[in-house]
């Protein structure tokens, strides 16, 4: 049966563009590009099978759609270059089997002139047809926030930049089937540009919140103080908090082919990627003014997720951290509500069954991600020695980044 909608790659873009298609009344079909990340309860299955939803495995059936969404994940190389290979796959899968009037637009991650320069060879050469006359192109960069109670897919603006106009507006019907908001860009090479400054305006604010963690700490300043009362500013300022690293799959980026890297951005990589270390710094320092060496020290690790209340372990400073406590002799648990197991190194991390317990067994807790249902303030009293990275805890119940 034909549907409405393709989702090409169900992983961290593609399902929760399909779970929003679906809530919207769109008949969705959903093709996988590989071993992607995303993953679904057994109730959102069921909930999305009987709204319309329906996986699909047979590439035929991708040339019966009106829309098809590319949302295949575009990690990181050997060389640092985006890995646009399971686009490729999706453009050759799709270029097969598209036909006329179809609109085609592309989520993923990329950067500018990706659309044109690469996805639209494909496109025309696999179908024989052309962009902007037989079909349409557009770009719209993905913004997903998982976990995220108050910006959902329907009250999130959507950005469009299509090939032509007429692409433009092609996509932008049918976003707006799904967002209160449709934005449309001059083309697709403003579209994926807004998606490399969102990423990076992230990334950059987060070094410099970093930076400002170590600074302060070294004056014996309460970051999180002055976090608190900056933020009270109405305009010219934005809070962001410091953490043990960066996680999640937006990747910072340069502009790609242009030759010209963004130096401040590579800045911020490198203050970002330093934050394990000093959490390790940190813990070493802790322990050895309680009287106690990091080698055969108990360690818990609470929250080994990247982003609180969800299960995705992409790019979470907790294996970097595990590793390094590891090397110096650590022994390491952790406990993380949606992560029932976990390996570092190929070897598997014991699990804590009782939280209490094993904050009051180990002779450091450290508390990388705040989840939800953790209650910190009992915590705080169990524990023996608590190392708090996201200043979650109630001032002087633990020691803060």
């Amino acid at each position: 049966m034909p549907a409405d909608l393709a989702v090409i790659g169900l992983g961290h873009l593609g399902l929760p563009l399909a779970q929003a298609a679906v809530a919207a009344g769109i008949s969705t079909l959903g093709y996988k590009t590989g071993p992607e990340g995303g993953s679904l309860t057994p109730a959102e299955l069921r909930r999305m099978l009987s709204g319309g939803f329906r996986p699909a495995t047979n590439p035929a059936e991708l040339g019966r759609v009106r829309t098809a969404v590319i949302c295949a994940p575009t990690p990181r190389g050997a060389d640092g270059t985006l890995d646009l290979g399971q686009v490729e796959a999706a453009a050759r899968t799709l270029a097969a089997q598209l036909r006329p009037h179809t609109t085609v637009i592309l989520e993923s991650a990329v950067h500018p002139g990706t659309t044109e320069e690469f996805l639209r060879p494909l496109l025309e050469a696999g179908s024989g047809l052309r962009a902007g006359r037989d079909f349409h192109l557009a770009y719209s960069p993905s913004r997903v926030d998982p976990g995220n109670r108050d910006f959902t897919p329907a009250n999130t603006p959507k950005v469009i930049g299509g090939l032509t106009p007429a692409c433009t507006e092609s996509a932008a019907a049918f976003y707006g089937r799904l967002t209160d908001k449709v934005v449309r860009a001059r083309g697709p090479r403003e579209a994926e540009t807004v998606q490399v400054l969102e990423t990076n305006f992230r990334h950059v604010n987060i070094a410099l919140v970093n930076e400002m963690a170590v600074l302060c700490d070294d004056l014996g300043v309460d970051l999180w103080d002055v976090i608190r009362c900056a933020e009270t500013k109405p305009f010219g300022f934005q809070a962001f908090r410091p953490g043990p690293g960066m996680g999640g799959h937006g990747i910072a980026q340069d502009l790609g082919t242009s030759g010209r890297p963004l130096r401040m951005v590579e800045l911020a990589q490198q203050v970002n990627n330093h934050m394990p270390q000093y959490v390790i710094q940190r813990a070493a320092t802790l322990l050895n003014e309680h009287g106690k060496s990091a080698r055969a020290a108990r360690v818990l690790l609470l929250g080994v997720t990247y982003k609180a209340d969800i299960a995705d372990q992409q790019g979470a400073p907790a294996h970097e951290i595990a590793v390094r406590l590891m090397e110096l002799g650590a022994s390491v648990s952790y406990h993380d509500p949606h992560v029932p197991a976990w390996s570092v190194l190929g070897r598997p991390v014991p699990r804590a069954d009782s939280l209490y317990e094993a904050a009051a067994h180990a002779d450091l807790t450290i508390l990388l991600q705040q989840h939800r249902t953790y209650d910190l303030q009992g915590l705080s009293v169990k524990a023996q020695l608590l190392l708090d990275t996201r200043g979650a805890t109630p001032t002087g119940a633990a020691h803060r980044l």
